[in-house]
C-alpha cells in the first residue's frame, strides 16, 4: 500500500488555538517529508492529508504554505501541492552553497570567538558524540536525535561569527540540506566516521588554527555529496 496513504495515519494532538493547530501540522508534515514518509515528488492531496493527519483544508494549507516557504513543497497553480523532488545535481548546488558560506563564518568565529564560544563549542561536540557512538554501536533510529545534535553543533562552530547575515544564510542552507543528509544516513554504503570528522574540526578550531579548521569543514561538507553519490550508483 502507498506509505503516502491514510494507512499510516497520524492524526494531531490537539492543542489549544487553530496557530497551534496549523504548528503541529506543519512540525509533523515537516517531519514527514524529511524521513521520506511523504515521498519527493509525491502529490500532496487534500483528501489523503486530511485521513492522515485528522485535520481540516485550512489548516493543511496554511501549513502547506509555510513549507513551500521552505522549498520543501511545491505548489502548482491550479493542481495543488507537491513534496519538492530532490536530485544529486540539486544537492550538489546547496553544498556548493552551504560550502562558500559556512566556511567565511566558521573561519570569522574562530577569529572571534571567546573563552564562552570554547566552553559552548566543547559542550555541544560532547552532546553530539554521546549520539554518534550510539549510531556507531547500531542503536536504532536516531536521526532525528542526530540531526538536532548535529544542527547545534554546527551551528555553535559558527555562533561568534558577526555577520548576521552570514549566519542567517547558513541557517536556511543547513536547514534545507537536512532531507539529504538523512537521506545520505539511510543510503551510507560504505564506513564513515563522521566523530573523527568533527572531532578533527573542534580542534582546530580550538588551536585557532583558520586554516586547518576551513579546510576540514569544506572537506566534511562535500562528503556528505560524495557519499550519497555513491550510495545512488550503487542502486543502480
Amino acid at each position: 500500500m502507498d506509505k503516502n496513504s491514510a494507512a499510516v495515519a497520524r492524526p494531531l494532538a490537539r492543542p489549544d488555538g487553530a496557530r497551534s493547530l496549523v504548528e503541529a501540522a506543519y512540525g509533523t508534515i515537516r517531519h514527514d517529508i524529511l524521513n521520506g514518509d511523504l515521498a519527493p515528488g509525491s502529490k500532496l492531496r487534500f483528501e489523503m492529508l486530511r485521513e492522515r493527519y485528522g485535520v481540516g483544508a485550512s489548516t493543511l494549507r496554511e501549513a502547506l504554505t509555510r513549507l513551500v516557504g521552505e522549498a520543501l513543497v511545491t505548489s502548482e497553480e491550479q493542481r495543488g501541492f507537491r513534496v519538492a523532488d530532490i536530485s544529486l545535481d540539486d544537492f550538489a548546488d546547496l553544498t556548493a552553497a552551504r560550502r562558500l558560506i559556512e566556511v567565511e563564518a566558521l573561519r570569522q568565529s574562530i577569529l572571534y570567538g571567546d573563552d564562552a564560544w570554547e566552553g559552548a563549542l566543547v559542550g555541544a561536540f560532547h552532546r553530539l558524540s554521546k549520539v554518534e557512538e550510539k549510531l556507531a554501536e547500531g542503536a536504532g533510529d536516531l536521526r532525528d536525535e542526530f540531526e538536532e545534535r548535529n544542527r547545534d553543533f554546527h551551528l555553535t562552530l559558527i555562533a561568534a561569527c558577526p555577520s548576521r547575515w552570514l549566519k542567517h544564510m547558513h541557517g536556511i542552507l543547513f536547514q534545507q540540506a537536512e532531507r539529504y543528509r538523512r537521506i545520505a544516513l539511510a543510503k551510507r554504503v560504505e564506513p564513515r566516521d563522521v566523530h573523527a570528522e568533527h572531532k578533527a574540526v573542534v580542534e582546530a578550531a580550538l588551536a585557532r588554527d583558520v586554516d586547518l579548521a576551513c579546510r576540514l569543514e569544506a572537506e566534511h561538507i562535500d562528503r556528505t555529496l560524495d557519499l550519497l553519490r555513491r550510495g545512488f550508483a550503487a542502486q543502480r
